[in-house]
């Protein structure tokens, strides 16, 4: 489609329908919106539209509704993501500032963005085989158990006993601990399993290889655990009661399925377009559920480090967790678009990576 005119139609009619959720005839659009031209000019346009399967007539007396592809075309040429008014700024430094934890930032995440948007919001925590490791210290808590306090760089922090016979002395473990920090901090949890498993066999800390080798495997345990990645979510029951039950019902039985949704919005957060979101509308989601829902999701934070030995170059600059909204395909995309892209860019500044305005 290249005709401008049309675009313009286009546009108005999806805007308005989103507003209004009834069908949009060529009145009203020649009076709600500046076209420069005259109804029955608009009423062509829009059989046009409908020719291209752009836009659908529910009834012969009806006005048109968009379909799936005028969404698409909507999202990819004309919606323009505004930044966000000063007040829904404020409410996210406010809401995210306060924050006592990094499950607590998540969480307050997803009840701002569904307040935002009035949609169900979902936030996945960082994934832990995406992480890197920050620092790791270990302390004696019995005769012959160590506690491993293990942080990655987006904040987690995980606990492990290892059991040692026999213990090391508390100037082993210091050593042991100084030279594990300084040469695994910023590898993957794999890599730095790996790392600690080699330390553990140089001459200098070779009595410590039962440690090495306890750590090592507690570090492995969590880069492969699948059920780290935790997902919050809210605005469930607002988006129930704004819509009926026939149409919201598949979408909140999609909702029961998180790892479906987390697949789903994972393969999305890593591409987004030009606007900093990816958008998958109906059929896209390629889930029955969601057939009459959109989701738009943005990935937060970026994998800056090395991963493994051999695919650095491909994971750098993927994102270490998701955020995002689901809705019905008449959702507000340019709020909802704006808004998961504002959360995820302050999502990404608190977990540790660049500070990023909301709206830059």
């Amino acid at each position: 489609m290249t005709q401008s005119r049309r675009m313009l139609v286009l546009r108005a009619v999806v805007e308005d329908y989103i507003r209004s959720q009834e069908p949009v005839g060529s009145t009203s659009l020649t009076r709600n919106h500046h076209l420069g031209v005259s109804s029955a000019t608009v009423r062509n346009d829009m059989a046009a539209l409908e020719d291209e399967g752009y836009l659908v007539q529910p009834h012969t007396s009806a006005g048109r509704v968009p379909t799936e592809k005028g969404y698409r075309y909507f999202v990819d040429r004309l919606a323009t993501v505004v930044p966000l008014s000063p007040a829904q700024r404020r409410a996210i430094g406010n809401f995210l500032g306060g924050s006592v934890s990094l499950e607590d930032t998540l969480q307050r995440a997803a009840r701002l963005l569904a307040r935002i948007t009035g949609q169900v919001a979902v936030v996945a925590s960082p994934a832990l085989s995406k992480s890197t490791l920050r620092h790791v210290e270990i302390v004696p808590v019995s005769m012959n158990k160590l506690l491993a306090v293990i942080i990655t760089d987006t904040g987690r922090v995980a606990q492990h006993t290892l059991e040692v016979h026999p213990l090391p002395s508390t100037e082993l473990l210091a050593t042991f601990s100084e030279t594990a920090n300084a040469r695994c901090a910023g590898q993957s949890l794999t890599l730095a399993a790996k790392t600690i498993v080699a330390l553990g066999k140089t001459v200098e800390h070779g009595e410590l290889s039962a440690l090495a080798q306890a750590l090592s495997r507690a570090l492995t345990s969590m880069a492969e655990d699948e059920q780290a990645t935790d997902m919050y979510m809210a605005g469930t029951s607002k988006l129930a009661h704004q819509h009926s039950g026939t149409e919201m019902a598949p979408l909140l039985d999609a909702l029961e399925e998180q790892v479906v949704i987390m697949r789903l919005m994972n393969s999305l957060s890593e591409e987004v377009t030009e606007n900093g979101v990816g958008v998958a509308i109906g059929s896209e989601t390629h889930t029955p559920e969601l057939m009459h829902a959109s989701v738009v999701t943005s990935g937060y934070g970026h994998i800056n480090a090395t991963i493994s030995e051999g695919s650095a170059s491909a994971q750098a600059g993927k994102p270490v967790a998701f955020v995002g909204s689901i809705g019905p395909t008449h959702m507000d995309y340019v709020t909802t678009m704006a808004a998961v892209r504002a959360v995820a860019r302050y999502l990404t500044g608190i977990i540790g990576e660049d500070a990023t305005d909301a709206d830059s």
